[in-house]
C-alpha cells in the first residue's frame, strides 16, 4: 500500500494520516480537503482516481487506497427566515457541523436551536465567551431523551448557572433578522441564530461512484466499503447496519484504519455506545442505549443528591452494566465506563463507586497510578500518564503528545491536570524529605 488519498479534512481525516505514521506507514498521503477551494467531482474506481477542482482548475489524483472520511451534513429546520430564495443559509444563520467546533459568533446575542449534545456544548462555549447564549429545546429538557427528566433537569439548572438561559418545551417558528420567534408568542434577541438540530450522513460521493449505501456508506471490519480499493470513516459510514455516532466513533475508526493501512492485521471492533459531554459546565455521561434503563431482567440501582447536583441510575444484568446515566461524578465516569467496555462486574463496594470514592488508595503520591481509564477517547489509564509523566512529560501539553490524552473530545483535560499538580506536589514533598 504506498499510495494513499484521503478525502476530508474533520478531525477523523486528521488523525487518521497523524496515526498511520505512528503506526509505521511508510507511503505517500495525499488529503484533499473539503474546503471551497477544493472540490472533489468524481471517483473513478475503474482507474483508481479521484477527479478535482482545485482554485478553479482541473486536478486528477491517483490511489491505491482512497479513504472517504466525508463529515455529515447538518440538517437545516424548515423555519421561515433561515434560508434565502437560492437556499443559502441567511446573513446571522449559521449551522456548524458535528465535529467543527463553536462557530465563530462575534455578536452580542446568540439563540442556539437543538436539545443534542452539540447544541449544549454550542451554548456553554458561547456563553464563556460573553456572549448572551439561549438554548431552545422542543424536549422539556436539553439530552431529555438520552438522560431521563431528572438528570436532564440538572443539566439545565448548570447551564442556566453558567450564564445560558434554557428555554425547553419550545420550538422556533420563524426568523427576521436579529429576532427569532416562538410557537408561544415570544420574540427573542438572536444576533446569531446557531442550527444544532441534528446531521445527517453525507454520502453524495459514495452514491455517485456506485458504492453501497444504505443509512451511511457500508464498511466492514476492515472498514472497506464494497469496493476493497475503497475505504470510510467517520459519521457517515455505516458498520453493521448502524450508523457511526458521534466523534469519539469515528476516532476509533481512525485508530483502527491507521493499522490497517500501516500492514497490522487487525479488525474494527466498534466500542459499546457511549456519549460524554464536552463542556466544563457538568460532568454529564450516558452509556448504552436509553431503553436498556428499562428492559424487564435487569436490576437498575440510582443516587440522586440535589444538594451536591449529583446523579447515578444504573442498569445491571448479572452485576455488569448494560446501561448508566451519571451527572457531577467524573471518577465514576471513568470507572463505569470502563467496566462497561470490558463487560467487567461492578466492584463490591457500590456506595463507595455512586459516590466517587476511589477504589483503593488515592492517587496522592508519586507512586500512584490506577487503571481506569482518564481519557476515555484515547483510553489511556492514569498509569500510562504517570509513566509519561516520570519520564519528563510534566504538563498537561507534554502528555497529550506523548499519550494522546485531552487530544479527543477534551472532557478529561481538567482530571488531567489535577493529576499533574497532585504528582508535583508528590514529588516536592518527596524531595523536602530526602534532604
Amino acid at each position: 500500500m504506498s499510495n494513499v488519498l484521503v478525502v476530508g479534512d474533520g478531525p477523523a481525516a486528521q488523525r487518521l494520516v497523524d496515526r498511520m505514521r505512528h503506526h509505521g506507514f511508510e507511503g505517500a498521503v495525499t488529503v484533499l480537503g473539503a474546503g471551497p477551494a477544493t472540490v472533489v467531482t468524481a471517483v473513478d474506481r475503474a482507474r483508481r482516481r479521484v477527479l478535482a477542482q482545485v482554485n478553479g482548475a482541473p486536478a486528477t489524483y491517483s490511489y491505491d487506497a482512497l479513504v472517504l472520511a466525508v463529515e455529515a451534513r447538518p440538517l437545516i429546520p424548515g423555519i421561515p427566515g433561515l434560508l434565502d430564495c437560492e437556499g443559502r443559509l441567511t446573513e446571522g444563520v449559521v449551522a456548524p457541523g458535528p465535529a467543527s467546533g463553536t462557530p465563530p459568533v462575534t455578536a452580542e446575542s446568540a439563540v442556539v436551536l437543538g436539545e443534542g449534545p452539540l447544541a449544549v456544548e454550542t451554548a456553554a462555549s458561547l456563553a464563556a465567551r460573553g456572549v448572551g447564549a439561549t438554548l431552545v429545546c422542543a424536549t422539556p429538557h436539553p439530552l431529555y431523551t438520552r438522560l431521563g427528566e431528572t438528570c436532564s433537569g440538572m443539566l439545565s439548572e448548570r447551564l442556566e448557572r453558567a450564564g445560558v438561559t434554557v428555554l425547553g418545551g419550545r420550538t422556533a417558528v420563524g426568523r427576521l433578522p436579529g429576532r427569532l420567534r416562538l410557537d408561544d408568542g415570544t420574540t427573542l434577541r438572536a444576533d446569531t441564530v446557531v442550527l444544532c438540530a441534528g446531521t445527517a450522513p453525507d454520502t453524495r460521493l459514495a452514491r455517485a461512484c456506485g458504492l453501497d449505501v444504505r443509512v451511511g456508506t457500508v464498511v466492514d471490519d476492515r472498514l472497506r466499503t464494497s469496493d476493497p480499493h475503497v475505504h470510510a470513516i467517520g459519521d457517515s459510514t455505516a458498520y453493521d447496519g448502524r450508523l457511526a455516532d458521534g466523534p469519539q466513533v469515528a476516532w476509533e475508526q481512525a485508530e483502527a484504519l491507521a493499522e490497517i493501512l500501516a500492514g497490522h492485521a487487525v479488525t474494527y471492533r466498534p466500542r459499546p455506545s457511549a456519549l460524554r459531554l464536552r463542556t466544563d459546565v457538568a460532568d454529564v455521561a450516558a452509556i448504552g442505549s436509553p431503553a436498556d434503563l428499562h428492559r424487564p431482567g435487569t436490576r437498575r440501582i440510582g443516587l440522586t443528591d440535589r444538594a451536591n447536583r449529583r446523579y447515578v441510575r444504573l442498569a445491571l444484568r448479572d452485576e455488569r452494566v448494560v446501561a448508566a446515566v451519571l451527572f457531577g461524578l467524573p471518577q465514576a465516569i471513568a470507572t463505569i465506563g470502563f467496566l462497561h467496555r470490558r463487560g467487567q462486574r461492578l466492584p463490591s463496594d457500590r456506595l463507595g463507586l455512586l459516590l466517587d470514592l476511589p477504589p483503593g488508595p488515592v492517587s496522592g503520591s508519586a507512586a500512584g497510578g490506577g487503571n481506569a481509564p482518564v481519557c476515555l477517547c484515547g483510553n489511556v489509564s492514569e498509569q500510562t500518564l504517570l509513566k509519561a509523566w516520570r519520564a519528563g512529560s510534566r504538563t498537561v501539553t507534554e502528555l497529550a503528545k506523548t499519550t494522546r490524552a485531552t487530544t479527543g473530545c477534551g472532557g478529561c483535560t481538567g482530571p488531567v491536570e489535577e493529576l499533574c499538580r497532585v504528582w508535583a506536589r508528590a514529588s516536592r514533598q518527596e524531595r523536602e524529605k530526602a534532604s
